[in-house]
């Protein structure tokens, strides 16, 4: 069984696509994304010995990056701002809902009320129709005029 050669320089790209995808915050392989060496070494997917035995150095850059960074990537800073934005805009249309279906409520009660008083007011056309009117004076004590 013979050895394969390693592809020193190959290794050396897989670990700095790595490092940018970790501080871009759009890891492929890692599973929490943090900016740390462990971090680095489950994304480029190389063994550990490798990594820190002939590319310490390239740790060393991504640490120095990352801690410039101040160990949150741009992306997730961005994405902090979106969901400050995000939950400032919720709160404003829950209040305008909340506004509108107190306007609503009021409208219902309004109909409700209206519908109610024309209802009372149809019996009380019906029962004046059902009235009989009786006829007026006759003649019978009539002063003609």
């Amino acid at each position: 069984m013979t050895r394969k050669n390693r592809d020193r320089e190959a290794e050396r790209q897989e670990i700095r696509a790595a490092a940018e995808r970790l501080l871009a915050g759009t890891p492929l392989r890692s599973p929490v994304g943090k900016l740390t060496g462990t971090e680095l070494i489950a994304e480029c997917g190389l063994r550990r010995d490798v990594v820190y035995g002939d590319h310490k150095e390239l740790v060393d850059e991504f640490r120095a990056r990352a801690k410039a960074q101040s160990f949150t990537p741009q992306v997730v800073q961005n994405m902090a701002e979106e969901n400050i934005a995000l939950r400032e805009a919720l709160a404003k249309i829950k209040a305008e809902l909340a506004a509108e279906r107190e306007w609503v409520h009021a409208l219902v009660r309004a109909a409700t009320e209206l519908s109610l008083e024309l209802e009372q007011t149809r019996e009380e056309l019906a029962a004046a129709r059902q009235v009989t009117r009786l006829p007026g004076p006759r003649g019978i004590g009539r002063v003609p005029g």
